[in-house]
């Protein structure tokens, strides 16, 4: 007989259960990693556990489910696949845009993490030093991350550009047309990666996709035949989602958006699966938005699932002097200091002559921002404001002074301690606010993702979305209307899990995976990201750490509090629909 009731007993806990509900004061009930019961406040006060955690005061959520995420290379070395980790997400789906490293035969190991790193920004060095291998089919990659132990869950997806490669060869890697033959070994592949537990298949179609030759993701050009053959996979075992990064996503082609989404519609219908694809608000088409949502929900009328997959902030890049790019890249003498240490560079960067002569240069590169757009850049200080006031941006702010943009970035950048950040939101911000962020955040047919965690690396921190969500939107936003938290817990809980078929988790009810996070609601703050050089072989990447996660709980146990890491590692491999127990 048990010495005890439960493993982990929650009482006192405000708890927003995933469901959408009011918050209510409950107590919880864990054993063997699962939700035994959910009671009212007090109910469990005197129960028998292994461990009871005291939240009087304090927010209990679900963990959050993060679908948008391209750790398909860091899940071999990594067990905790940070900066997730310090974010309250307890499962992720891997495996998107078209990419990932399965299948594949070991002659094709270097070019698909080529393509990882073109198309995902990940270092190809970190991958190429970091990665374990031991594995062809895709069955066999789940078989092999099934080894490892791992900090929370991950399920992932089968992307489109190996297994094009693997059945077609230099063709496939090239784009040409695939034949009916081709398309019925693609589907096979796929196929016995959805029987074997993946939860979908990825693909892009995106000229913002390049692998490092400068070529296409692989099936970037697919014709409807080939989309709707392969997708026929998930028809058959009645499982999985079909995931694109549509053509005209980020607003490189606005006017091929329509036609793309009428695609993607007859795929969904044909194979009677949900299509997700990724969707923002573009500069130049900043209406184009309202119409891809009316068309999704007019599908959903018909019983076609479209599942427009929008973010929770604005969608960009970040700059500083360790970044991936600087708009003071392409002048020579910056050019010239670029490699050299932060305190190094920032040194001779304070030099007034090398400011004179930086600043005297033009840029060669087809990326100035600074000349072509001064009002969209904003310093990021320690109040992490993702929604500024376009009075607040370098332009403006430039223009008060009476001095150029160039000038008080150089100032800006060199006056501190080189950790600087600035922040280019390019999409998601046409009007300088979230407001059409928060149409598509409330629209019905809507999924939360595009986190991209554990790619652009040096280019972007956005896996920290999931905390972003809770403090702007339901606590700190000031211009324009907030969102209610219990609505903003369940579009990144039960929302992102059930789509993915996870139906055990994102909901605190009996049954459910006891994943949880315990939160200090008021006390909850993004701290600024910073550069670090921790991937393997010293490569860099932003990271951004957050106070306020007093615990964060999987299965049942608890791997990090106070932000800190603990030493339990309770995640597993994600395999197909999952189930409530009992």
């Amino acid at each position: 007989m048990p010495t005890t009731d439960y493993d982990l007993v929650i009482t006192n806990a405000t708890l927003v259960d995933g469901s959408g509900g009011d918050a209510r004061e409950a107590d919880i009930g864990v054993r063997d990693g699962f939700i035994t019961r959910v009671e009212d406040k007090g109910a469990l006060q005197h129960a028998k556990a292994t461990e009871v955690i005291d939240a009087a005061g304090h927010l209990v959520t679900p963990g959050f489910v993060d679908i948008h995420t391209h750790y398909d290379g860091q899940v071999t070395w990594d067990p905790y696949l940070s900066p997730s980790c310090w974010h309250g997400v307890t499962t992720v789906v891997m495996g998107n845009c078209g990419v990932g490293f399965a299948p594949v035969r070991p002659s094709e190991r270097e070019w698909l993490v080529e393509l990882m790193e073109g198309v995902e920004d990940i270092p190809g060095a970190a991958l190429k030093q970091g990665m374990r291998w031991g594995w062809e089919s895709f069955p066999e990659y789940l078989d092999f991350l099934d080894q490892t132990p791992r900090l929370f869950d991950v399920g992932t997806q089968v992307p489109h550009g190996p297994v094009r490669a693997y059945v077609m060869g230099e063709r496939g890697a090239r784009n040409e047309p695939a034949s009916s033959d081709d398309i019925a070994q693609m589907k096979a592949i796929v196929r016995d990666a959805i029987a074997a537990g993946a939860l979908g298949f990825s693909t892009s179609r995106t000229m913002l996709h390049k692998a490092l030759d400068g070529e296409p993701v692989p099936g970037t050009y697919a014709t409807e035949a080939e989309l709707i053959g392969i997708g026929r996979a998930l028809s058959e075992l009645g499982a999985g989602v079909f995931e694109c990064s549509p053509s005209g996503v980020a607003g490189e082609n606005d006017a091929a958006f329509p036609g793309e989404l009428t695609l993607l519609r007859n795929v969904a219908a044909a194979i009677g699966r949900p299509v997700a694809f990724n969707l923002t608000q573009s500069n130049t088409a900043p209406e184009l938005y309202r119409e891809l949502l009316d068309r999704a929900a007019d599908a959903a009328r018909e019983g076609v699932r479209l599942a427009p997959q929008v973010a929770g902030r604005a969608s960009g890049l970040l700059f500083g002097l360790d970044t991936t790019y600087h708009p003071f890249a392409g002048r020579p003498t910056y050019a010239a200091l670029a490699a050299l240490p932060r305190a190094e560079k920032l040194a001779r960067l304070r030099d007034p002559l090398v400011r004179a002569a930086i600043l005297a240069e033009t840029d060669n590169t087809a990326m100035s921002m600074l000349e072509r757009y001064p009002d969209r850049i904003w310093s990021l200080d320690d109040r992490v404001d993702y929604e500024p006031s376009v009075d607040a941006s370098l332009g403006r702010v430039a223009a008060a002074m009476g001095c150029s943009p160039a000038e008080l970035l150089y100032d800006w950048m060199v006056g501190g301690d080189g950790s600087e950040l600035f922040n280019v939101p390019m999409l998601n911000y046409a009007s300088n606010t979230f407001d059409a962020l928060r149409e598509m955040l409330v629209h019905p047919t809507s999924v939360l993702g595009l986190s991209d965690g554990g790619a652009h690396c040096a280019i972007i921190c956005d896996a920290s979305i999931p905390t972003s969500m809770i403090t702007h939107w339901t606590r700190d936003r000031s211009r324009g209307e907030r969102l209610p938290l219990e609505f903003v817990v369940h579009k990144q809980t039960r929302q992102t899990a059930e789509l993915y078929g996870m139906y055990d988790r994102g909901l605190v009810a009996p049954g459910y995976k006891g994943d949880f996070n315990i939160i200090d609601y008021d006390a909850l703050q993004l701290h600024k990201p910073v550069t670090v050089h921790d991937l393997p072989g010293g490569a860099r990447r932003l990271i951004q750490r957050a106070d306020g996660y007093l615990a964060t709980i999987v299965s049942g146990r608890v791997i990090a509090r106070d932000g800190e890491l603990t030493d339990e590692l309770p995640g597993r491999i994600v395999r197909g629909t999952q189930q409530p127990k009992g």
